[in-house]
């Protein structure tokens, strides 16, 4: 048996030995839910384990600019004022590889009636809990294996994905400094699929997103005097039909573009125009000349509407980029995952019309971002507050990432 079927038989095998402790670290994570930038009683666990472990871990974050928070207060979000991520470091030297995971969770309040259900009101309907917990399950047994390692694994444990930022605001916080790391990679579950089936798609792996939350003022009064006000909502229903226009006028046909208003509110009363309306604009994209395009001809859009019918506004525009899988890291990545499920477990599927804030990292780093199924065809999907995952899942999850990173340490490591 060669050296490389060796390491994973032993990854594949401890990560078996550790269910019940991974298990244990997902429940903890899930009961807890915290969501946002700022999780302070999730990091206190995640670096609780790190210390048990004798993994030397370091804060990455900080306080959040007043306008970031005030901002993401007007897209929905409860006040948050710092971004509380980890990194930690196994191993030394270089090569170095980064692995991420995300852990904060959604404002849903959970529907199933589980043993460890969510007691904060927030829920991980988005497997971000099982997230850590494999990367957990992952560092103790690369901790283990530190004398073999042929460079150094760099562990980060993300905030705020779920704003579309948090990836952003630990690039920003020196998450791929001290060291710098040359490859990337990370999972995510899905509930609709069936365990241990991974996903892949080479290039563009997710759509990027553009928010545009458009708060339109007027001049308000009685219904039965339009002439004397300025109708906001009037603005808003003209805006919304204008930008909707935009995706199928001004986007190739053969670019996957899709164009959105989640949010349209305003008004009081059926006889009172209201001084005020809202119209929060989505648009998702995995093509860079379509997003290029639009996201300049939104703010354009807006501009001239609502200025046309003699109205102001207030916009606030946020952007995740497209998470992209380097082609080269890909091919040297794929088998060591199949080592651990199986060849005929692993395929390449379509990007994600989703969209995923590692984006942040494959910008600044080669990486690779997978999908691994946790759950069973006709399960409730992510998001939803019925979503419930298989958790013998979690030993292949982390098997995967202590493969990946011991191979191509292993691999690259050979080259100095």
């Amino acid at each position: 048996m060669r050296n490389e079927e060796k390491t994973a038989e032993k990854i594949r095998k401890r990560a078996e030995e550790l269910a019940p402790v991974i298990r244990e670290d997902r429940r903890y994570l899930h009961r807890i839910a915290e969501i946002g930038t700022d999780l302070p009683n999730t990091c206190a666990y995640i670096c609780r384990r790190l210390e048990e472990m004798g993994i030397a871990w370091q804060p990455c974050g900080g306080p959040l600019p007043e306008k970031m928070t005030e901002d993401y207060m007007k897209a929905g979000f409860p006040r948050m004022e710092r971004a509380t991520g980890v990194t930690a470091v196994i191993g030394s030297g270089s090569p170095c590889i980064l692995l991420r995971a995300d852990m904060d969770a959604l404002p849903i309040k959970e529907e199933n009636d589980l043993e460890f259900r969510s007691e904060s009101g927030y829920s991980h309907m988005c497997g971000h809990d099982s997230h850590a917990a494999m990367l957990l399950g992952a560092a103790r047994i690369l901790k283990e294996m530190e004398p073999e390692l042929a460079g150094t694994v760099k562990l980060v444990f993300q905030p705020g994905e779920e704003t579309g930022a948090g990836a952003r605001l630990m690039v920003e916080n020196g998450a791929l400094e001290n060291p710098k790391p040359d490859a990337a990679f990370g999972l995510h579950v899905q509930s609709v699929d069936p365990v241990g089936k991974t996903g892949y798609s080479v290039g563009v792996n997710s759509s990027s997103l553009d928010t545009f939350i458009v708060k339109i003022k007027g001049k308000g009064g009685h219904s039965s005097q339009p002439q004397l006000c300025t109708d906001p909502l009037m603005i808003m229903n003209q805006l919304y039909q204008a930008v909707n226009l935009l995706a199928t006028r001004e986007a190739d046909p053969a670019a996957a573009v899709a164009l959105t208003c989640g949010v349209a509110k305003g008004g009081s009363a059926v006889n009172i125009i209201p001084d005020e309306a809202e119209l929060h604009i989505g648009l998702r994209t995995q093509d860079v000349e379509a997003a290029a395009h639009l996201t300049k001809r939104i703010p354009e859009v807006i501009d001239h509407y609502v200025k046309a019918w003699n109205g102001s506004y207030e916009l606030t525009v946020f952007h995740t980029p497209c998470t992209w899988t380097d082609e080269t890291f890909c091919k040297e990545a794929v088998p060591y995952i199949a080592e651990i499920v199986g060849e005929e477990k692993v395929t390449e599927i379509p990007p994600m019309t989703g969209t995923e804030d590692f984006g942040y990292i494959t910008e600044k780093v080669p990486g690779m971002f997978v999908f691994i199924g946790a759950g069973a065809p006709g399960n409730a999907p992510l998001h939803s507050p019925r979503m419930v995952l298989d958790e013998t899942v979690l030993p292949a999850g982390a098997a995967i990432h202590a493969n990946v990173a011991a191979s191509w340490l292993r691999e690259h490591g050979r080259e100095k």
